[in-house]
């Protein structure tokens, strides 16, 4: 029988750590609650001494998943510990996971400690964590720059401390395959008791190779690997675990592992996370990406169609692709629609919150005669009609004719009193963004502007993706509309209110 692999999510916890990817504590259930259905054996809910929103929705993930090990990420500090084993007390299993730097730069420049006084705050830090639960990982930040021999010495004192699970994070995308594995056995073959825990690679993005690096861990004897969906993260981000996954899955004549990961739930995930995060995938991304499956060439299109496996190497359907199928219309009644809205995950938390989603349904319906999967992720995969939502769009006109500059008229809502403004612009978008300016005078920076067609057709929804700037913040903010100034508005406005919130939180890096 094959050997298991352990997939540890960290979507919720470094994946939010994305330039506006901050999640709300229901978005942060939803995916997590999708993340159980995908079989993931550790999620990584948050880090509970970043802020109160942080441990209460980790508290709240532990107490609707029941088949999924909830973690909450700690520094080596007491503060930290205590925080996060008492938002992983609800949890039928409950990990914390504690770290500290390791390289000789972060103890010397970061940490300014000096290599005693860090093995013993690792181990105090596993010592106290084991008042909470047996399950703890213990993480030597920075460890791909470190020492072997320091590691080495760490990780014998917190296994002896008690650490279940020892993670070697390549935290600043530095490592290249092949020394990878080579450092994992020695790691590996110089601990003593290393047969004890399991061994874990966490790796970034930077230099494009953060999945083979972490296979290559797992080819140095990893038996847990740190992803993300869409290999969302800080910077470049981190492995994806959709990648981790079928390569697993697809050579096994190499790794030789089985995962309880249900395939069939990597491409619903991965909309999911795109929709709330704001962050679009990329059409060339392998596995979840639009274009993974689709073949131009007319060789390759004929291959394909003689025998599917001189082309592919993995079945659309085994990552749940499927056909555009018309699953609701303009005369699908309530119950049909909310059904389909709780096999994606995306069903509202209160009564009055799907009938608002019915009646924004309806009124694409009325638009478009076709309602596809992707439609519902794009009307409701983000959190609307919330409070924190305080200026809404009423109307916008735009006027646009060759030779003259476009000029956008907008009225919006804002704490229930309606206000109106105009602005002429470069092009209908800009000239929309300014006459919502002129209300609202945010001074917000514009970093992004991106537009994705959800389905095909002519009459398909816009979604459209804003990224704004303000006092160090960053916000991403999503829309979507058949009409795609509206839609930008949407965005527009989403992002605003984002910033409006005026989250504060504290961002560890592994």
């Amino acid at each position: 029988m094959s050997e298991r692999l352990y997939i540890f999510d960290t979507t919720l916890r470094d994946g939010e750590q994305s330039p506006g990817a901050s999640m709300t504590r229901d978005e942060k259930i939803r995916i997590a609650k999708q993340l159980e259905k995908l079989g993931v054996d550790i999620i990584e809910a948050g880090f509970a001494a970043a802020s109160p929103g942080d441990a209460d929705a980790i508290r709240a993930i532990a107490e609707t998943v029941k088949d999924s090990t909830i973690c909450s990420l700690a520094r080596a500090n007491e503060r930290d510990i205590r925080a996060a084993g008492e938002a992983i007390r609800p949890a039928n299993r409950g990990r914390i996971h504690t770290f500290i730097a390791t390289s000789p730069i972060h103890m010397e420049k970061k940490l300014r400690m000096q290599p005693d006084a860090v093995v013993e705050a690792a181990v105090a830090a596993v010592k106290l964590a084991r008042e909470y639960t047996d399950d703890v990982e213990f993480s030597a930040e920075d460890a791909l720059r470190s020492e072997p021999d320091f590691l080495c010495r760490i990780f014998e004192a917190v296994i002896k401390a008690g650490a279940r699970t020892i993670n070697v994070p390549d935290t600043v995308g530095y490592a290249v395959p092949y020394l990878t594995t080579a450092f994992f056995r020695q790691l590996i073959e110089g601990t003593p008791n290393s047969d004890q825990v399991i061994w874990s690679a966490h790796c970034h993005n930077d230099l494009g190779m953060a999945v083979a690096n972490s296979l290559a861990a797992v080819q140095g004897g990893a038996r847990q690997v740190e992803c993300t969906i869409n290999g969302l993260g800080e910077r470049a981000g981190n492995a994806a675990l959709e990648e981790i996954v079928m390569a697993v899955r697809t050579r096994r004549d190499v790794f030789d592992l089985e995962t309880r990961i249900d395939t069939t739930q990597i491409v619903p995930s991965s909309k999911l996370v795109s929709s709330i995060t704001g962050y679009p995938v990329q059409p060339n991304k392998a596995v979840v990406g639009a274009n993974a499956f689709a073949h131009e060439s007319g060789i390759h299109q004929d291959g394909v169609l003689k025998h599917r496996e001189t082309y592919e190497i993995m079945s659309a359907e085994s990552v749940g692709w499927t056909q555009n199928k018309l699953i609701l219309g303009k005369l699908s009644g309530r119950n049909a629609f909310r059904s389909r809205l709780q096999e994606l995950n995306l069903l509202p938390s209160s009564e009055e919150a799907l009938n608002n989603a019915f009646v924004c349904f309806k009124a694409l319906a009325d638009k478009k005669r076709e309602i596809f999967d992707e439609d519902l992720f794009a009307l409701f995969g983000k959190d609307s009609g919330t409070a924190s939502e305080n200026i809404q769009l009423v109307a916008l006109k735009v006027t646009s004719e060759t030779g003259t500059a476009p000029k956008a008229t907008v009225t919006l809502r804002r704490d229930g009193i309606e206000l109106a403004g105009e602005a002429i612009g470069a092009g209908p978008v800009d000239a929309t963004f300014k006459a919502i300016e002129s209300i609202l005078q945010s001074q917000a920076d514009l970093q992004l502007y991106s537009v994705n067609a959800i389905t095909s057709g002519t009459d398909s929804q816009g979604e459209v993706t804003v990224r704004l700037h303000k006092a160090e913040r960053v916000v991403n903010g999503q829309g979507a509309d058949i009409d795609i100034l509206i839609a930008s508005a949407k965005a527009y406005l989403s992002a605003l209110n984002h910033l409006a919130a005026n989250q504060e939180r504290a961002h560890p890096q592994l």
